[in-house]
């Protein structure tokens, strides 16, 4: 029995935690149908800070701030991740020292990587980099060292990350997803016609992976 091909389209940041969670119980879902699917991914950028200063803030410090918490409330939310993050198979490493930086140059390279056929690869080592290791994903070898491992060639990615028109169509496709109404990341499209918003429970990603495969039946 042939796959059924399925398109599906994330809009995300390398710095949302929900997106990696999100993502993870999407994952977890298509695993209920082996052999049913044969899901592309395409990722698309959402900048949750995009005046974020080049040196980055203070993660702890940026969230009581941006979300007028207090900063146990910012701890419990962190441990929160945490829990739910082990759950999936991911190590979410904060700490009061962590930063959250300028993420532009993240999705120019995602952007670039698309074609590539591992830009999923990318994303999720960026996710790695970031929640797991702390590093600073505004730092070019950073960057390219992501590349590196999942076996992009280092040197284009460079030329890449300095290439103007890789900046305006990054650019382009944040904009044109803002004058489409959206406004909060994780994203969730498939084939176009179904959407899912947030990082919903796996149960949800099924019962859309469920109606798309009686679709195709």
């Amino acid at each position: 029995m042939a796959k059924t091909y399925l398109r599906i389209d994330i809009v995300s940041d390398v710095v949302c935690p929900w997106c990696v969670i999100g993502f993870k119980r999407l994952e977890q879902a298509l695993a209920k149908f082996p052999g049913q699917f044969e899901p592309n991914f395409v990722w698309h950028p959402f900048e949750l800070n995009p005046q974020m200063p080049e040196a980055g803030e203070n993660l702890r410090e940026h969230m009581v701030a941006k979300y007028q918490i207090s900063p146990e409330e910012s701890l419990e939310s962190r441990e929160r991740l945490k829990e739910i993050g082990s759950a999936l198979g991911f190590d979410f490493n904060f700490s009061d020292e962590m930063r959250i930086y300028n993420t532009n140059h993240a999705h120019r390279l995602l952007h670039w990587a698309e074609p590539t056929g591992r830009q999923t690869e990318l994303q999720m080592r960026l996710f790695e980099d970031y929640f797991t290791h702390g590093k600073n994903l505004n730092h070019e070898r950073v960057l390219l060292d992501a590349v590196d491992s999942v076996g992009l060639n280092r040197e284009e990615a460079s030329a890449a990350l300095h290439d103007a028109a890789i900046k305006r169509q990054t650019l382009a496709r944040e904009e044109q997803l803002l004058m489409q109404g959206i406004s909060g990341v994780p994203l969730f499209m498939f084939n176009h016609d179904y959407a899912i918003s947030g990082a919903e429970e796996t149960s949800v990603f099924e019962a859309q992976l469920q109606q798309l495969a009686e679709a195709g039946n």
